[in-house]
């Protein structure tokens, strides 16, 4: 059996009790995200670094030190996208 990505949408929604916009939000979201996230990542190595972010993602700029938690340099897509969750 196959599933389009919008029927698994619709069985994720209606397992987890979800509405179906709210979840057709977040992986807008998310995808939005890493479309972003990829323009920025000058160097192509998944993470993001405070001077890539800079003039490419400036809210990520702006609270940078409050997602890199472990104060690592650099943040992942996860951790963008995980914020923008909460």
């Amino acid at each position: 059996m196959h599933f389009t990505g919008h029927t698994l949408i619709l069985v994720a929604c209606a397992l987890t009790s979800l509405p179906i916009s709210a979840y057709a939000d977040d992986a807008s979201r998310n995808k939005e995200i890493a479309e972003r996230f990829a323009k920025c990542d000058i160097n192509r190595d998944g993470k993001l670094t405070l001077a890539e972010a800079k003039g490419c993602m400036p809210r990520i700029y702006d609270h940078f030190s409050y997602i890199d938690t472990a104060n690592k340099g650099y943040v992942t897509v996860a951790q963008i996208q995980a914020m923008a969750s909460r």
